[in-house]
């Protein structure tokens, strides 16, 4: 315990080492990218550290989830939903009736008749289906593209859409759960790649849902706006006792705002994650992860709880994704690559400790810090080393050129250093109970 609080404190220290020498907007900021990266890693540690499932397609939920964002809090298109809604909600409902149509086919029938059906529906419904679809999406991409072009969304709060992000998400893992939780472990992470491709490819190319690659800007916020701030006399009076410039100080209270949002979301879902992990279920999954071969023996269902903690992972990662993008205020598909969305979070989880909660926060805040530091760090080394070089040194030129490239090479070093003197992470698991 009072080594989970000195890790703690010493990243609290670093925070406040930001704000004394770079400014407290930065820490602000790091602030609450930690915040939501220790969300998006508890999401993870609840399908690898609880249960061993292994999702490579971090990236595919969090982007759901950013989706989400925007079809919640987006005003609808009036123009938009007159050129081409009523043909889309009914390409949507013959997609349903195919659907319910194969699931029937395949229940009555049998043998080489149910798959001649199946096969007849499925054709049929696809050509119906397009017959309505093409024809929806060129009238509403064409109502002022460079504006809209979409059909826009409910037009609520945006907060909503936190919770909106984490059941899409999971519906969306129940449908991939249902097809590839029964591959085996390398199987599943190339399946779990792979439809997470085709989600982001589907977001970058269907301008019609939400812009696609134009991206949707100018989202609305569950915080102020600074220029409102600006101009509340509470607010000024406020930043005349402070002794605080009311512009840099109405930066840095719309980002405190921000990071209180994010620590009520990331405490709910801290507490249930460890009152999951403490519970009869939590045990029978750690005893799933340790020996399936066991636990099937014993007559559980290995395959059903994969696909309950897959979900509830998911949907943590879909909150998460739906966070990032209200804190963002915009909406841009091709951001969403694995090396922020994959590779970032499974560092996370691997250092902070994986199977152990703490840790999955410690290590969500620890390597968004030094990924965001890790530039400025290196053009700084780089800058002393190259002290001594004249200025039209070619190699001078090249090495401060490299220097944000020292982060990747940072978080390498750091997993294997972590590898190798503490693979069970900075805070491991403990055995019969969470840290």
């Amino acid at each position: 315990m009072i080594r989970n609080i000195l890790l703690f404190a010493a990243m609290g220290l670093a925070l406040i080492l930001v704000a004394m020498f770079q400014s407290v907007t930065v820490a602000l900021a790091i602030l609450n990218l930690g915040l939501i990266s220790a969300v998006m890693a508890l999401g993870v540690n609840i399908q690898w550290g609880y249960a061993g499932i292994f999702n490579v397609g971090i990236m595919g939920f969090a982007a759901l989830g950013g989706v989400s964002a925007v079809l919640v809090s987006v005003a609808p298109v009036p123009e938009a939903w007159a050129a081409g809604g009523s043909k889309m909600a009914l390409a949507a409902l013959v997609l349903v009736v195919t659907i319910g149509a194969v699931i029937g086919l395949r229940r009555m029938l049998t043998g080489r008749v149910r798959s001649f059906a199946t096969l007849l529906a499925v054709v049929l419904g696809y050509f119906l289906v397009r017959s309505f679809y093409d024809p929806a999406v060129d009238a509403i991409e064409a109502v002022d593209p460079a504006k809209s072009g979409f059909l826009g969304g409910l037009g609520l709060p945006i907060i909503f859409s936190w919770l909106v992000g984490g059941v899409v998400a999971a519906g969306a893992a129940w449908v991939i759960g249902k097809i590839a939780l029964g591959l085996r472990s390398d199987y599943l992470a190339i399946a779990t790649l792979g439809i997470s491709e085709i989600v982001l490819a589907v977001l970058k190319n269907e301008d019609w849902l939400a812009r696609g690659v134009k991206n949707v800007s100018g989202l609305p916020r569950p915080v102020p706006q600074e220029i409102v701030l600006q101009e509340a006399t509470w607010f000024l009076d406020l930043a005349a006792r402070l002794g605080l410039d009311p512009v840099t100080f109405s930066s840095q209270f719309v980002r405190l705002a921000y990071t209180i949002l994010f620590a009520i979301v990331l405490a709910i879902v801290f507490w249930l994650s460890n009152r999951a992990l403490n519970s009869p279920w939590g045990r029978m999954m750690r005893a799933i992860r340790d020996n399936r071969d066991a636990a099937e023996a014993m007559g559980k269902d290995v395959t059903r709880r994969h696909l309950q903690v897959f979900v509830l992972g998911s949907a943590v990662v879909g909150i998460a994704g739906a966070m990032l993008v209200t804190y963002d205020g915009q909406f841009t598909p091709g951001s969403y690559n694995p090396l922020r969305f994959t590779f970032l979070i499974w560092v996370m989880v691997i250092v902070g400790g994986s199977g152990n909660n703490a840790g999955a926060v410690l290590g969500g805040f620890l390597i968004w810090f030094l990924w965001i530091e890790a530039e400025p760090a290196g053009r700084l080394l780089m800058t002393v080393l190259t002290a001594g070089l004249a200025d039209d040194s070619g190699l001078k030129a090249h090495l401060l050129d490299a220097a944000p490239h020292l982060r990747l090479f940072l978080m390498g070093l750091i997993l294997l250093l972590v590898l190798r003197f503490a693979p069970k992470g900075l805070i491991p698991e403990v055995s019969g109970r969470s840290g």
